[in-house]
């Protein structure tokens, strides 16, 4: 499945030294103070820049994201080079159900598929990325 280039295993033994969430998730509910009203931080599954373009990846054991997700992602992808891509699915057994693109500020439906699917939208978005700079347009613009 990977051909070693850009590997990125999980490390993290729990058997050995607990469990990850415990150990080394950062405790994020303690700067809700620090923020306005609701606002809270919120985490993402992951993330890659290829030439100033991101893709972020989501995932959901429900189709539901929160509507600080919501806004979160629609407001990125309107003001930066970014797209994300919010899986439902066991994350466990990577077994995927559907999958949500949100682009340009516009959150698409759910669509049926499975992890070959995420696989090959992935490596599209690569595709993309590399062919299209969004480092390049952006030195563009800043010179005109």
């Amino acid at each position: 499945m990977s051909s070693g280039n850009g590997a990125n295993p999980m490390r993290w033994e729990c058997s050995k030294r607990g469990c990850f969430n415990l150990k080394k998730r950062p405790k994020i509910e303690l700067f809700a103070d620090c923020l306005p009203g609701q606002i809270a931080f919120g985490d993402v599954d992951g993330i890659v820049e290829i030439n100033g373009n991101l893709l972020l990846l989501e995932w959901k054991d429900h189709q539901r994201i929160n509507q600080g997700q919501a806004i979160l992602f629609t407001r990125m992808t309107l003001l930066c080079p970014a797209t994300v891509l919010v899986v439902e699915g066991d994350a466990e057994t990577m077994v995927v159900s559907s999958i949500r693109t949100i682009r340009h500020g516009v959150i698409e439906g759910a669509e049926p598929a499975d992890l070959e699917e995420l696989r090959k939208r992935i490596r599209a978005w690569s595709e993309d990325a590399m062919a299209n700079s969004a480092l390049r347009r952006a030195q563009e613009a800043s010179c005109n």
